[in-house]
């Protein structure tokens, strides 16, 4: 007669693709049951944006299909985002918030703002509490991008605050200033400036804020690095060779920051402008690929609208490029994030 044990047992075979260890040790196996010939458990994910939620069901059910007195299989799916574990010396985290991640390039025009949108969107299409910073003081589009008017609290007394679109809390200094207002600030009040709008804004709960930081090593990136805990960065870059020589500063410049390294992203991959670049970029330089994503009218069309894309155009090819970065992203968070772990007892 099957047990709850029995169960256990089976399932300590089976192993996370990504994390390598088995989903009894690592606590992903919950409320376990067996009720006549059904076991019914939770499982929990370590995010709701995990890649491999199809061969993690497929493995469970393969390791009990031959358990004699189990007949049939309940899966409640669940997800749970592990926060970044406190280092000694290390900046003091963001209340609420479990990871930070920096989206950046070395070079403009790459178009890292429209994949810091997309990306934060698909996290909360995929189910994730997500927030977006428009760190680029001097340049803010986010405002534009989510279709949040400019401006819209520069009449308000409460002061910077999120405003949520498309499932998504976001901040920007475009928020407070009327349309058309230039910045002109020097160096350090940038790097002020944006640590001011990660840590001073109340986030609320958030499984992932996304930074969508300014072109090259500058005060900002630095001041982030510096100032907050950041889980991992990802590096935008084009397919032309110039762009991915850009990319490498950028990486080299985190690097001596200590901060994590997520991978590339290869933008705009055309016939106009090439393909392949950051993916070399990558294998030389020892870091993950995140994927291509297309350069298309649409995903132009649908920022200027003010509308992600995937969520204006949700089918399309280009948004399933856009939700497999999400994976590929929040998959790379999990990984860093139980790295060294010890076995958990069951």
């Amino acid at each position: 007669m099957a047990d709850e044990q029995t169960v256990l047992t089976a399932l300590a075979g089976v192993q996370d693709p990504e994390l390598h260890r088995d989903i009894v040790s690592l606590n992903m196996v919950r409320d376990v049951a067996v009720d006549g010939g059904t076991a019914s458990f939770r499982l929990v994910l370590t995010t709701p944006a995990c890649p491999l939620r199809e061969q993690i069901d497929a493995d469970v059910r393969a390791a009990l299909d031959h358990v004699e007195g189990i007949d049939n299989v309940d899966i409640e799916w669940d997800a749970e985002v592990r926060g970044q574990m406190r280092r000694e010396g290390a900046p003091e985290p963001v209340p609420g918030v479990r990871n930070i991640i920096a989206v950046a390039s070395n070079k403009g025009g790459v178009g890292k703002s429209t994949v810091s949108v997309n990306l934060a969107v698909a996290l909360a299409q995929l189910g994730a509490r997500v927030g977006l910073v428009d760190a680029d003081i001097t340049g803010p589009n986010i405002p534009t991008m989510l279709g949040i008017e400019e401006g819209g609290l520069a009449e308000g007394e409460g002061g910077m605050h999120t405003i949520e679109a498309f499932g998504v809390r976001a901040a920007s200094i475009g928020f407070v200033l009327p349309k058309g207002t230039p910045v002109v600030w020097r160096g350090p009040m940038i790097g002020s400036g944006v640590r001011q709008l990660i840590v001073d804004v109340e986030w609320g709960e958030l499984d992932y804020l996304i930074v969508d930081l300014p072109p090259g090593t500058s005060d900002a990136s630095m001041s982030m690095a510096q100032q907050v805990p950041v889980a991992g960065a990802v590096i935008v870059a084009t397919p032309q060779r110039v762009a991915v020589e850009d990319a490498t500063k950028a990486i080299g410049m985190f690097d001596r920051l200590g901060v994590p390294i997520f991978g590339i992203v290869e933008n705009m991959t055309s016939e106009v402008f090439g393909r392949g670049g950051a993916r070399n970029a990558a294998d030389e330089l020892g870091v993950e690929f995140l994927g291509e994503l297309p350069l298309a009218a649409s995903i132009r069309e649908s920022s200027d609208d003010g509308r992600p894309l995937v969520d204006a155009q949700p089918e399309s090819q280009e948004a399933a490029a856009f939700i497999a970065l999400a994976e590929q992203v929040a998959a790379r968070c999990s990984v860093l994030q139980y790295a060294g772990d010890a076995p958990l007892a069951v």
